[in-house]
């Protein structure tokens, strides 16, 4: 199937307009790396640079670890909430 220079010009420039980033990275859904926010969530404190980057690299998969029973008091609780919000990472709406 050909497609037309016309065609073309007109899909890049949606694409173009509507701002879509064509390089989408696949998360691998892992609880255990939000290991790096134990401490922080288990106890008052700061988060770490690592905690925050693993919790917005996690961030797409929160919804999926609330539905798990074992791990939605964790994930769920009121620490783990400030944890989020003090590395900018608020969390989604399930």
């Amino acid at each position: 199937m050909k497609i037309s220079y016309a065609t073309l010009c007109i899909m890049l420039t949606l694409v173009a307009l509507a701002g879509t980033d064509l390089c989408v990275t696949a998360v691998t859904c892992n609880a255990l790396q939000l290991s790096a926010c134990a401490s922080a969530i288990t106890s008052p404190g700061t988060p770490s640079s690592a905690c925050c980057s693993k919790l917005k690299e996690q961030r797409p998969c929160l919804c999926q670890y609330l539905k798990d029973p074992n791990l939605k008091r964790l994930v769920n609780s009121p620490n783990a909430r400030k944890v989020a919000n003090a590395c900018g990472s608020p969390f989604p709406t399930c």
